[in-house]
């Protein structure tokens, strides 16, 4: 007759089964997350970053994989880094993502699009001989940290906080379509005008526009040499004008001085014509 199995065995069998379930289903990730807050950090030593997105098929066959890889960041000395596209708008403009996934690989700044088999055996070939180094960099024009490139990042933004608020109008509002597309074309108009009003004050406050002032006569010391026959031309006048003037002044001078004597003459004459006559 068996001998009746110790009740101690299916507890043991247990705990086992409640001890390794949390070491397999909750290890902690070697993938880091990557959002618009610490994207700066890939600036600075090596990297490999997958962007993908949750309702990618590609995406998640390529999970597994990448996982693997993370577990090799260490001895490879690498980050391994996921991005959500869906999630980070922006940086899926920072970056120019129009394929998923992409891999991109970055090291103290220069970035590089991975574009080899997508497997662990080949990501690890890949940084362990040093293959990057026959892929040409992203020009720095389009590089994340350009002007050119923050601003694509902020009209991806735009673009997102637009689809959500149209979102908002019609789920939750209970808004039509059309109503939906007047609220926004109604804030374009607005913001055009504003736009308008403010680059108009700038530019006044900047160029003030001048008013036209009548200029003083200049000077004769302030003339430059270019109207000096003009200056000699007006000199001549003036001579002329004050020689005319003399001239009138002595007329003047003339006639008062032949007045009196007439005067005196006609006195003369008058009593002498009287007697000559009595």
């Amino acid at each position: 007759m068996a001998a009746p199995a110790s009740p101690l065995v299916p507890v043991a069998v247990l705990m086992l089964l409640l001890c390794g379930a949390p070491r397999t289903h909750g290890r902690r990730s070697d993938v880091r997350v990557i959002t618009d807050e610490n994207w700066r950090d890939l600036l600075e030593g090596e990297w490999m970053i997958e962007f993908f997105a949750p309702w990618c098929p590609a995406c998640q066959n390529l999970q597994p994989e990448w996982e693997s890889f993370a577990e090799w960041g260490e001895d490879l000395e690498i980050n391994v880094a996921k991005v959500d596209v869906t999630e980070q708008p922006g940086l899926s403009g920072r970056f120019i993502i129009t394929a998923l996934p992409t891999v991109y690989h970055c090291k103290d700044g220069e970035f590089r699009r991975y574009q080899g088999p997508r497997t662990k055996k080949d990501f690890i070939n890949f940084i362990s001989e040093k293959e990057w180094k026959s892929i040409e960099p992203v020009s720095s024009w389009f590089g994340p940290g350009s002007i050119l490139m923050s601003s694509m990042s902020a009209l991806f933004q735009l673009s997102m906080w637009i689809r959500t608020c149209h979102n908002y109008f019609i789920e939750d509002l209970g808004l039509p379509v059309w109503g939906s597309y007047t609220v926004f074309a109604l804030a374009t108009l607005l913001s055009g005008l504003l736009l308008g009003l403010c680059m108009i004050f700038l530019a006044d406050c900047l160029c003030p526009s001048r008013r036209h002032r009548p200029q003083p006569y200049p000077s004769k010391k302030l003339l430059p040499e270019s109207s000096q026959p003009l200056r000699k031309v007006e000199e001549e006048h003036e001579a002329d004008d004050a020689d005319v003037s003399e001239e009138e002044a002595e007329r003047k001078e003339g006639t008062n001085k032949d007045f009196p004597q007439s005067a005196i003459r006609q006195r003369s004459v008058g009593p002498s014509l009287a007697t000559d006559k009595s």
